[in-house]
């Protein structure tokens, strides 16, 4: 089975730097082969070689800031039965999804078919997200990084009908930096998402506007059974609500931020359970 992307590098010409471009190209190729492969086989394959059953192939490259055209090639009759399953529809959605969650950017909300597909990774779908900030990502950034760039990967339906799966730019490739602080402070916070087998969601922090990311800093697994309850109840309070209906908790935080001091994501270290 073939699946048609493609790859834009926004250049004021019909040209690209060679090696930020090849290590675009190549960015956007494991990218696409790492979510793919965890997709379809549930577990995160960590060594690619050419003899893997998920593939990506180079096809021709279009005019139009700098386009080239790749597909995803499954060469394994259960792998394309898995995406038959779960339908093509269901496979970008996450595709987008996983994204977006490496670059600690909000994502949409999934339809419940994907939500399914994602339970069933479980902790699978956090390695992936650590996986893909490593290098995969990094390099997608290339041309962004070096010489701003904006980079889009589409699902190339056709030729006029595309679905944007990733926007990457400079800011984007910042939050690869991304780091722990060594420091710990009480946060009034509501959660507006929460992923029950790996413990990431969104949060809002009292009386701002955006949501951020949130985990815990312990593995999911190991986190005492009243915490989990304690904040899948106050999500569970606060869905289908506007945020000045919603009710809060006081958390104990240790942000991660970009070298600018921006905050991308809290982790959550303790809570008050008043």
């Amino acid at each position: 089975m073939s699946i048609n992307l493609d790859v834009i590098i926004d250049t004021p010409d019909y040209s690209v730097d060679m090696k930020s471009g090849l290590e675009t190209l190549q960015g956007a190729s494991d990218t696409t082969r790492c979510i793919a492969e965890t997709i379809l086989t549930n577990k995160v394959v960590k060594r690619k070689g050419n003899k893997s059953k998920v593939r990506t192939t180079l096809r021709s490259t279009f005019k139009g800031s700098y386009g080239q055209i790749f597909s995803l090639e499954l060469y394994d009759s259960d792998l394309t039965k898995r995406l038959n399953k779960i339908t093509r529809g269901v496979f970008f959605e996450l595709f987008s999804y996983f994204i977006k969650e490496a670059l600690y950017l909000e994502s949409e909300k999934l339809s419940l078919r994907a939500e399914k597909v994602l339970d069933e990774l479980g902790e699978e779908a956090e390695e992936l997200i650590e996986i893909l900030r490593l290098t995969s990502l990094e390099n997608l950034h290339s041309a962004s990084n070096k010489f701003s760039h904006k980079v889009v990967v589409n699902h190339r339906k056709s030729k006029f009908n595309k679905i944007m799966l990733g926007s990457f730019d400079k800011e984007t490739g910042e939050s690869l930096k991304a780091k722990e602080e060594n420091e710990k402070y009480d946060l009034v916070v509501a959660i507006t998402r929460l992923n029950i087998n790996t413990g990431n969601g969104r949060l809002l922090v009292e009386g701002e506007d955006d949501t951020v990311a949130f985990g815990f800093s312990s593995q999911y697994k190991q986190v005492k059974i009243e915490a989990k309850k304690f904040f899948s109840k106050n999500l569970d309070y606060n869905n289908g609500l506007e945020s000045d209906g919603y009710k809060y908790l006081k958390v104990v935080v240790s942000p991660v931020k970009l070298n600018s001091g921006k905050i991308v994501k809290y982790l959550i270290k303790g809570f008050y359970n008043e």
